[in-house]
């Protein structure tokens, strides 16, 4: 418990302490201006996303080549932050590409690929819900999950791969691409505390999972011992009856 309130304490002070370095911290952008400083949650975001991600696909494999339960809980737990961290991505780039572009959507190359990846990974979380059986419903969406992970390079690369209304990568994009010294250290501080805000929820969402297992296999046992009960009962009722 007190290792948990720690963890919460330290994410938090972390998270606001990157709120208050990208609001004041950083300098101005000489093109965006203020507009800049949605990028440092933005980007952290994707950060998040991506890793959780991965962790999922890695889990997704596990549980096909060992079939335990833990990498099942990881798996769905991973795509769950994955997604919130996919929307807060997309909702935090709509708002910067209104002003930035003049439109709030368009089905360039990073957009689109990026929306896909939404869909697919919602869609994972609504096969699990239309399926009862644990086992069955673990296989076929770890199945699914490895598919939908193709698309994840795709995003990665789509704005390398292609011309798109996107910006370039100011990150390892090339040449001209880099940061000044002070928006790359505000830029650290931001990523670091949003991956701490989704290690967080990532294992709270995987000792849910593992509860609600473990609630499954106790009613599991109770229906069945419920069944032999009445299976045992119904022969001497029909004996006292006769």
């Amino acid at each position: 418990m007190k290792t948990r309130f720690a963890g919460t304490a330290l994410s938090a002070a972390l998270l606001f302490y990157a709120g208050y370095a990208a609001l004041f911290i950083a300098p101005d952008e000489r093109t965006m201006h203020q507009l800049m400083r949605i990028f440092y949650f933005h980007l952290g975001c994707w950060m998040v996303m991506f890793g959780a991600l991965t962790l999922a696909f890695v889990a997704n494999i596990a549980w096909l080549a060992t079939r335990k339960p833990k990498w099942d809980w990881l798996g769905v737990s991973g795509v769950e932050v994955g997604v919130v961290a996919c929307t807060a991505g997309l909702v935090t780039g709509v708002l910067w590409g209104r002003p930035a572009w003049g439109i709030w959507w368009t089905w360039d190359a990073r957009l689109t690929t990026t929306f896909i990846l939404w869909l697919l990974y919602i869609s994972y979380l609504l096969l699990r819900g239309l399926i009862e059986d644990p086992q069955r419903r673990a296989t076929l969406s770890a199945v699914f999950g490895i598919f939908a992970f193709l698309d994840a390079p795709l995003v990665y690369a789509s704005n390398r791969l292609w011309r798109t209304q996107h910006p370039a990568p100011v990150i390892l994009g090339g040449e001209n691409s880099g940061l000044d010294p002070m928006m790359g250290k505000v830029l650290l501080v931001c990523i670091v505390a949003m991956l701490g805000v989704g290690l967080l929820a990532l294992i709270d969402r995987y000792r849910l999972e593992r509860l609600r297992h473990e609630l499954d296999e106790l009613r599991l046992t109770v229906e069945d011992r419920s069944t032999r009960s009445n299976a045992v009962l119904t022969p001497i009722s029909t004996r006292n009856s006769l």
